[in-house]
């Protein structure tokens, strides 16, 4: 029995777009030439439409959010890579992505985790890079909930301690029960 270790060259692409990751492929100047089915998912984007242009043209920053800096953020870190050559991991980074009309339009709240890895040639010079990205938007949701929890308990704590001043003396050690108690026990 003979075992394949080439694989033909056509498939490379065809496992590239089934990756289970987000992934985008850019040239030096930010053009996808890439993108992963997973990738187009999460972004609600279609590959006939993003092949070809720039990056910053398909995901500009939310207009309606005058403190976006997904724009300058991910630029830096792109131009870091170009400059380098070497890979540039982001910090979370909010990212507002567009919604389909067909979901009725405007921007829709995205929090990415994105690393940027190059490509280099035999000569050690870029000539694409890999944006890689992991759509971290629920585990944020999550966290800030768990932080707006905790600001209400607090609130609620303090609350408490206006209106009775005992609770906020600790704990407290229980006397005898009284003898109308000692009827509720049996």
């Amino acid at each position: 029995m003979t075992i394949e270790t080439a694989l033909p060259a056509g498939a490379y692409q065809a496992l590239f777009e089934s990756a289970p990751g987000l992934y985008l492929v850019l040239t030096r100047e930010f053009t996808i030439v890439a993108v992963s089915a997973a990738y187009l998912e999460a972004t609600k984007t279609n590959r006939d439409t993003i092949i070809g242009r720039g990056i910053f043209e398909i995901f500009p920053d939310n207009p309606n959010d005058p403190e976006a800096t997904g724009v300058r953020n991910l630029r830096e870190s792109l131009q870091r890579v170009v400059a380098t050559g070497r890979g540039d991991a982001m910090a979370v980074q909010q990212y507002d992505i567009r919604r389909p009309d067909s979901e009725g339009g405007g921007f829709e709240e995205r929090f990415w985790s994105p690393f940027n890895k190059p490509v280099l040639t035999e000569a050690g010079a870029v000539s694409y890079i890999i944006h890689r990205v992991e759509d971290v938007t629920e585990f944020i949701r999550l966290k800030r909930r768990g932080t707006e929890q905790q600001e209400l308990n607090e609130q609620l704590r303090t609350r408490a301690e206006k209106w009775n001043p005992r609770f906020s003396s600790g704990p407290r050690r229980l006397g005898k029960p009284t003898a109308s108690c000692a009827n509720w026990t049996g």
